[in-house]
């Protein structure tokens, strides 16, 4: 019998500053976020310490009792964990956070550098890596002086040519790496933003075909009910971040159209400007497709902030204006029977037509399935058709594109009742040298 490794866990302490344009319930609901975080990095906090200020201290961001504070319980003796990091709830200057891990005396990582490292491991595809690369990048270039300091140099001075001029400092050597790097993976991502452009259109060709996007917060489940819509085995993982690069799957039991469901990255507040940028590529698949699957965790007591933040986010790319069906999953981690009922009451009244679900619960799967399937044939028409005795070689194409409502036989053939996409009706007709009508036209 094999013994499970298990790795250490890295301990870890949170500190945030609040200000007074922030209300108590944001706060806490931000440093919950970085907490989860922090716990996808792989590190368990073990305390958290907060500070109300009017602004931050530009110095080291907390003021100097609070940073005492932290230093005495990163370098305590009786303190049996040892603290690695700090991990600090905003973004915060190249100085300041010099400054402040020079005087706590363990790394600092402000919430920017957190989700950029969250991104770097977690990405797979060859376009999510280059686009986390560049984020990376851009925001190491300006902090790589403050590292020299940190280091007790400022990099040794290179001669110019000939032994004149003062040349470059080895900083300069390594921010003019870093533009040069930038450049080339943005190259990199023209051609391969070509290359899905290709692919896309190409699958946009094909007939019967129709494509769903699951959008959301991350964590609020789309990977689950992905799996359970699609039958695929996809990553599931209850941690932020766990999906960065688009997944594709047909959805099943498959129906007439085809359709395709894709689960994309995550959505969360205060998301870097460099990543918000970067991947626009993997939100993409939201706007080529006709139907959202806006995921909502309904057992998340801050589940209306983040309905925002999608929405937000949603009118950033030019998704706002696609159908969309709001789906509150997690119903069955609202407290007991009775706690689950108020609740889908309450969101059923606030939000009409939304559909409140578990995705582990396969009778909630599968109307959310027929849903889909009826919002993509709300278009389709049906008709009549008699395929003779001699053309029965049409009976696979009409099976595998047409939904058979009914079929029986005379003398002259099969007589279908076919209900279809107009232009796949029209194709299977024009192959049997007939025009498109109606039953009953």
């Amino acid at each position: 019998m094999q013994t499970e490794v298990k790795v250490p866990l890295k301990h870890a302490i949170v500190a945030a500053v609040q200000l007074p344009s922030v209300n108590d319930l944001e706060f806490e609901a931000s440093l919950t976020e970085l907490r989860e975080l922090a716990k996808t990095l792989g590190y368990e906090v073990v305390k958290t310490f907060v500070q109300k200020r009017s602004g931050f201290d530009m110095r080291a961001y907390l003021g100097e009792g609070k940073r005492q504070e932290i230093h005495d319980f990163v370098n305590s003796e009786t303190e049996p964990q040892e603290i690695l990091a700090l991990l600090v709830d905003h973004e915060i200057s190249p100085s300041q956070a010099r400054n402040l891990e020079i005087e706590v005396k363990c790394e600092v990582m402000d919430r920017t550098m957190v989700i950029l490292e969250i991104f770097h491991r977690n990405a797979r595809s060859r376009a999510a890596r280059a686009q986390v690369e560049i984020a990376r990048l851009g925001y190491m270039a300006p902090r790589l002086r403050e590292a020299a300091k940190l280091a007790g140099s400022q990099g040794r001075q290179r001669s110019g040519e000939g032994g004149r001029g003062a040349g470059e400092s080895q900083t300069e050597l390594d921010r003019r790496k870093i533009r040069d790097r930038i450049a080339e993976l943005q190259l990199e991502i023209v051609a391969m933003d070509a290359e899905r452009k290709t692919q896309r259109a190409r699958r946009q060709e094909r007939k019967g075909l129709a494509a769903v996007a699951l959008v959301g917060y991350t964590n609020a489940g789309k990977s689950t009910l992905m799996r359970a819509m699609t039958g695929s085995e996809v990553l599931v993982a209850n941690k932020l971040f766990a999906t960065l690069d688009t997944t594709v799957r047909a959805l099943y039991p498959e129906s007439i159209p085809r359709v395709l469901v894709s689960d994309t990255v995550g959505f969360i507040k205060n998301l870097p400007h460099g990543l918000v940028a970067s991947f626009k590529t993997t939100l993409d698949e939201a706007l080529d497709a006709s139907l959202l699957l806006h995921v909502i965790d309904a057992s998340d007591p801050g589940f209306e902030r983040q309905l925002e933040v999608t929405d937000d986010v949603l009118k950033e790319i030019g998704a706002d204006t696609i159908a969309r069906i709001r789906v509150f999953n997690k119903i069955d981690f609202v407290g007991d029977a009775a706690q689950q009922a108020t609740c889908e009451s309450h969101l059923k009244q606030k939000y009409p037509n939304c559909v409140v679900m578990s995705a582990r619960n396969p009778d909630d799967v599968a109307t959310l399935h027929q849903q889909i399937v009826d919002f993509f044939q709300q278009d389709l028409m049906e008709i009549e058709l008699i395929l003779p005795w001699s053309a029965q070689q049409l009976r696979g194409e009409i099976y595998a594109q047409c939904q058979v409502l009914t079929e029986r036989s005379d003398d002259n053939g099969t007589i279908f009742l076919l209900r279809g996409e107009p232009d796949v009706l029209e194709k299977i007709r024009g192959k049997l040298g007939l025009k498109i009508e109606q039953p009953n036209a």
